[in-house]
Order: C-alpha cells, then sequence, then structure tokens
C-alpha cells in the first residue's frame, strides 16, 4: 500500500469499538478484572491489524473518570502510532451505556449504541479462548450475563426504510472482496475473514425503492445494522443495541428456504450477510450497501 493509501485508509478507519467490562479472572483482592479493550472498526480498503488498546481498570475505580483518562490515553497512543483520532465510539454492552456515555462526553466524542462492533467480538472470543485461561485466577464460564430469555417483540421498519419492493439474494465472498470499488451512497463495508472460500455464497437482502433509493440507504445506516434472521414466518433485522424491525412476513417456502441460507452462513461462511439498496433490480449502483455478520454476543 502507498503511502497516500495507507493515509486515506487511517482516515477512514476512525470508529472505535469499545468494551469497559469485568473479566472471568479473580485478583488477589477476590475481585473480578475490569479491563477496557478498545479496537478500530477496520475497513475493506485497511483490512490489515487495525488500532488495539487494552488497560486493565482497578475495581475501585470502575467510572467514567477513570474511563475518560484511559480514553485520552489511548486516543495519545493512536496519534502517537500516526493514526487519526476517533470520531465515534461504538458501546454494544447496555449495562455499561451511561458510563461510557459520560466518558466519551468529556472527549467530546460521539458514542453510538451498536452490536456492530464485530472487530471487538473478535477480539474478545480470541482473548476468552486464548489469553484469560492462562491467567491466575481464571474462571470458566461466560464473560458476560446469559442474554434475557425474554425476546423483545419486532416492530414494522420506519416508513423511511420501507422500500417499493425486495427480494433475497446471493452473492460469491470473492466478489465482495472487491465491493469498496462499487459505486455506492453509503456504506458499511467490513473486510472478508481470510477463512472464508472465494465461491462462499454469502445471504441478503435487496431493497428498491425507485423514488426514495437515496434517502432509504441514509436511514438504515443511522439504524445500525447487525443482523438478518428468520423468526417463525418473519423476516427480522437486528439493529442498533436492542432494536428488531420486521422487514416481511414470509411464506413457509421462503421462510424455510432464507432460514437456511443464514445457517449456512453461520455455519461455514463467518456468519457474513449484507442489504443492499437500489433504484431498481437492473440499477448497478447502489444507494447503500451494508456488509454484516451474525456471531455471539459473549
Amino acid at each position: 500500500m502507498t503511502t497516500a493509501a495507507a493515509n486515506s485508509a487511517a482516515s477512514l478507519g476512525t470508529d472505535w469499538e469499545l468494551d469497559f467490562y469485568s473479566r472471568p479472572i479473580l485478583e488477589s483482592d477476590g475481585r473480578k478484572r475490569w479491563e477496557l479493550l478498545i479496537t478500530a472498526t477496520p475497513n475493506a480498503e485497511a483490512p490489515e491489524e487495525p488500532f488495539r488498546f487494552a488497560k486493565r481498570c482497578p475495581s475501585s475505580d470502575v467510572n467514567s473518570l477513570w474511563l475518560s483518562s484511559a480514553l485520552k490515553e489511548a486516543r495519545e497512543a493512536a496519534l502517537e502510532s500516526g493514526l487519526v483520532a476517533p470520531r465515534r465510539l461504538r458501546c454494544w454492552r447496555s449495562s455499561m451505556r451511561t458510563m461510557v456515555q459520560r466518558a466519551a462526553a468529556e472527549l467530546d466524542l460521539e458514542m453510538i449504541s451498536s452490536r456492530r462492533t464485530y472487530a471487538l467480538l473478535d477480539w474478545l472470543q480470541q482473548r476468552e479462548q486464548e489469553v484469560y485461561p492462562q491467567e491466575e485466577g481464571f474462571m470458566a464460564g461466560p464473560l458476560a450475563p446469559p442474554p434475557a430469555s425474554v425476546t423483545t417483540p419486532a416492530v414494522p421498519l420506519p416508513e423511511e426504510v420501507q422500500g417499493d419492493a425486495w427480494s433475497w439474494a446471493a452473492l460469491p465472498a470473492q466478489l465482495l472482496r472487491e465491493a469498496s470499488e462499487w459505486p455506492m451512497g453509503f456504506s458499511g463495508l467490513l473486510p472478508l475473514p481470510d477463512a472464508v472460500e472465494d465461491n462462499q455464497p454469502v445471504p441478503g437482502l435487496r431493497l428498491f425503492s425507485n423514488s426514495r433509493a437515496l434517502a432509504m440507504a441514509g436511514w438504515l445506516g443511522g439504524l445500525e445494522p447487525v443482523r438478518l434472521l428468520v423468526e417463525g414466518r418473519q423476516l427480522v433485522l437486528e439493529a442498533g443495541q436492542d432494536d428488531r424491525w420486521l422487514v416481511s412476513d414470509l411464506d413457509a417456502k421462503a421462510a424455510e428456504a432464507i432460514s437456511n441460507a443464514l445457517a449456512e452462513s453461520k455455519e461455514i461462511g463467518k456468519g457474513l450477510q449484507f442489504i443492499a439498496i437500489q433504484a431498481s433490480p437492473e440499477e448497478q449502483a447502489f444507494a447503500g450497501f451494508w456488509m454484516m455478520r451474525d456471531i455471539a454476543t459473549l
């Protein structure tokens, strides 16, 4: 990569994904270890290792003041590495939202409550499997409390995101590796994991609107799309931190086909999915294109 391209890539990767939480390790004082993890959101044009920052927090100092100071330290570390300062923080734990919001405000950073933190979750899984078990005081178990047993019912998509029609589709992973070169208005692209074969089909949703495609794309980006799933005979989009949107009702045949495609992607395609917004099925450009992943939140 040329210097100019590297600088451009760095300027694009200015969103940070953050997790400030306890880990399954008991310290010598009998309290659980707290740790701040930050990773820059990678982008498809710069798939190399993103900026990362890790810092332990004494259990007696778990507050927004400590977090604000640590965020400042992380920002200085990024700048010293030749990277640009972050513009936004994505926080996926609802229980920590208020504390992170207060700390971010001290540094004039925008905080987004969002589970669109795929790089962070991959890093957490790696640390749970390879790092924490090697630490003295490690306790086997999940990194976070289990999800609530009651699922929030999906509500219809906002009118602003409802198009004229939709279709289900699949694209080969090889094609998605070139997505950064496609003409598009709004986007949320991800580097494809190396383990995904080029011919692996990636399932996704295509939304069409002849008159409002670009406006729809702007709205959808603001929803922070996370993953698509089938529940019963409904196609559901999960977004933000805990939002659930009903995309469409399905007949039995379509529900089975889409559910099978999503399950295959989750099993052997790293959970990759996409949503595309276009003016029409024949349109070559995209008003919006988002890649997503169905992966576990620890």
